[in-house]
């Protein structure tokens, strides 16, 4: 599946389940062992476990590579790996301590929002 593809597969479910503060990074330049890694953050246990399990759910159901989820039982960090794309959902305290902003964040990506009004417009 395309990385663009995949990664506004991943958003939509974020924003679907009403993820906040998602940010996207090309990790190409970074390792090799995948192209993207998606930041969000979640306001409470039962939301970031929702989240994983929303992307986890929605990247399979449109043939896209859906390896592992952790981080279900306590639901602070949830970690989904989705092949070429990593997803990471935090607690906004995990996600200030640990900054994985400062890690990953050397090639932010923009997204076009415009895209998926776009497409929800064309299924009318």
């Amino acid at each position: 599946m395309d990385i663009r593809k995949l990664q506004r597969i991943i958003v939509n479910a974020l924003e679907d389940v009403k993820a906040k503060d998602i940010q996207v990074f090309n990790t190409t330049k970074q390792t090799a062992l995948f192209d993207r890694v998606i930041i969000a953050s979640a306001n409470s246990n039962r939301q970031a476990r929702a989240l994983g399990h929303h992307v986890f759910c929605e990247v399979k159901e449109n043939g896209g590579e859906a390896v592992a989820i952790e981080g279900l039982e306590t639901g602070e960090w949830v970690l989904v790996d989705c092949g070429n794309v990593i997803v990471h959902i935090l607690q906004p305290a995990l996600r200030a301590y640990y900054n994985l902003e400062e890690l990953w964040g050397a090639h932010p990506v923009k997204l076009k929002m415009l895209e998926k009004q776009s497409e929800d417009s064309e299924e009318k």
